[in-house]
Formats: C-alpha cells, sequence, structure tokens
C-alpha cells in the first residue's frame, strides 16, 4: 500500500521531532509519501527534503497558514510549492510578526490570573524563535498548573479563558494567492475543528474554490469516519480534491501517529495525483 501523510510538523513551529528526525520516523512507518507543513514556516524543508532523498521517501513542500475568515481562525495547508517564492516567504514572516505579538498578548493574560513570566517561560520550550500556544502548554505542564496540554487548552486556552487572544491573520484570498503564485495547491486543514454547520461550510467551501482553492483534507488525525464522509460529500460537490494528513505532531502531542490510518473514499479524487506527475 502506498502511504499518503499531507500534514505533520516539526520543531520549526509546534512539533517534537527536528525535520531529520521526523523523517527517518516517516521511514520507519513506511509513509511513502510526506510533506512537511510547520505552521506559517518553511525554514524546514530543505532540511527534510535532503533526509527524504537519503531514505526514499517522495517528500513534498508544505506550510501550514493561519488564515482569518468571517471571525473564524482557519488552518489552510499550501503543498508542492516553490520554497524561494518572495511573495509567499514575505506573508508567512508578516504572520509570523503576529504570532509573537500574540504571544505576549497570551502572556499577559495569564499573568492576570497569577501566572508570571510565561512569555520567558513558553519561549524555552520553542526551539525556533516563534511562539506558538503549544510552547504554553508545556510550561504550564511542566510546572504543575495542568496535567496534560489538552487540559491546558480547556482551562487556558479556548474562547473566553484567560490565555485566549482574538487575532487577525492573513485573509483566505491572500494565502491561496500565495501558494498559487508560488506554483502549490491550496488545501483546507482538518475542516472538522471549524464547526460551521451546514450553512456555512457550503459558503466557505465555494468561496475557497472560487479563489483557486484545489483540496479539502478529507482524512485527518482529528476527524472521525462519519467526517470523513461529510467532506468527501463537500470535496465532490465543489470539485476539490481530497487530501490525507495525519496531523502528526509528536508522540503525546497529537490525535493520530504519522500515516493516515484510512483510505479517501473512492469518490474524491486524490490532491497526491497532481504530485506524482509533476515530481
Amino acid at each position: 500500500m502506498y502511504i499518503v501523510d499531507l500534514h505533520s510538523h516539526s520543531n520549526v513551529s509546534d512539533g517534537i521531532l527536528n525535520p531529520d528526525e521526523l523523517i527517518a520516523y516517516a521511514a520507519e512507518k513506511k509513509v511513502n509519501m510526506l510533506a512537511l507543513t510547520d505552521h506559517d514556516d518553511i525554514a524546514g524543508l530543505e532540511i527534510a527534503k535532503k533526509k527524504s532523498v537519503e531514505l526514499g521517501i517522495h517528500f513534498i513542500n508544505g506550510v501550514e497558514i493561519s488564515v482569518s475568515w468571517r471571525n473564524r481562525t482557519i488552518h489552510m495547508v499550501g503543498l508542492d510549492f516553490d520554497h524561494q517564492n518572495k511573495d509567499l516567504a514575505q506573508g508567512l514572516k508578516k504572520i509570523r510578526e503576529g504570532r509573537i505579538d500574540r504571544a505576549k498578548k497570551i502572556a499577559y493574560g495569564l499573568a492576570m490570573v497569577g501566572i508570571p513570566n510565561a512569555y520567558e517561560e513558553a519561549k524555552k520550550f520553542a526551539s525556533h524563535q516563534v511562539i506558538g500556544r503549544v510552547h504554553f502548554a508545556h510550561f504550564l505542564v511542566s510546572k504543575g498548573y495542568s496535567k496534560n496540554i489538552k487540559t491546558v487548552f480547556n482551562k487556558y486556552m479556548t474562547k473566553g479563558k484567560p490565555g485566549y487572544v482574538d487575532h487577525q491573520w492573513a485573509s483566505l484570498e491572500d494565502a491561496v494567492n500565495w501558494i498559487n503564485n508560488a506554483g502549490g495547491k491550496a488545501v483546507i486543514a482538518h475542516p472538522g475543528r471549524y464547526d460551521m454547520g451546514s450553512k456555512l461550510y457550503p459558503q466557505f467551501f465555494q468561496e475557497f474554490k472560487e479563489l483557486g482553492g484545489s483540496g479539502i483534507e478529507v482524512i485527518s488525525g482529528s476527524q472521525s469516519l462519519n467526517q470523513i464522509d461529510y467532506f468527501a460529500d463537500y470535496a465532490e460537490r465543489h470539485e476539490l480534491y481530497g487530501s490525507v494528513g495525519s496531523d502528526f505532531h509528536g508522540h503525546g502531542v497529537s490525535y493520530r501517529d504519522l500515516g493516515p490510518t484510512h483510505q479517501l473514499p473512492d469518490k474524491v479524487k486524490p490532491i497526491w495525483s497532481q504530485f506524482l506527475t509533476t515530481n
């Protein structure tokens, strides 16, 4: 069986493994095609690509872009693009600068409930320059404020909690354009997390398609079998490709292990068919 995983993270963003280790683990898991999709950062791609060549893995350039759409935060995966494209690099840099600002606001919110020095402490868990929510989570668990990362998010990071920050990310149009202009494919990541309902999902996917979007992550680490069927229907209806991804961040912090456990429904065209012919 040809195993594809088009959504994974390294410690360039909020994963546990460095790019080399991630590729080595993918080889151990018999993954044939892998995309590294760090949050708003492509710094790990060249290292991962080199290791993939050594280990015989078909590597796909990837990134997970933070997007704002109708006051919601959406994640969009870009795949198979030119990682040296200047417009894409500049757009991602701007988002990362916004992440730094958000991190400082998160720290301020935590300080207001008696958790001091959160920014400095979270930074210790961030091997790269951008601090994400998961780094705050690791800090809070390490200091005994919560028993695990999931509890941290429920207690501190969700809407209405002290560590929640409402932030404006890239527009959907800009994000799609960055990826398309760099020769890649834009895919909506883990759509089941957005809880839009039967009214908003069709509007969202239609707008995404009209802007030049290419696919939907039909299979994601956090999506159930019912959700797989649900989003396969949307992919077919809007003539979008289907993608698969574990959203692997590392052991103990991921919904699924590397390499998806389900097959893409036959009615959906796999987006990786495009990569097999162009790489």
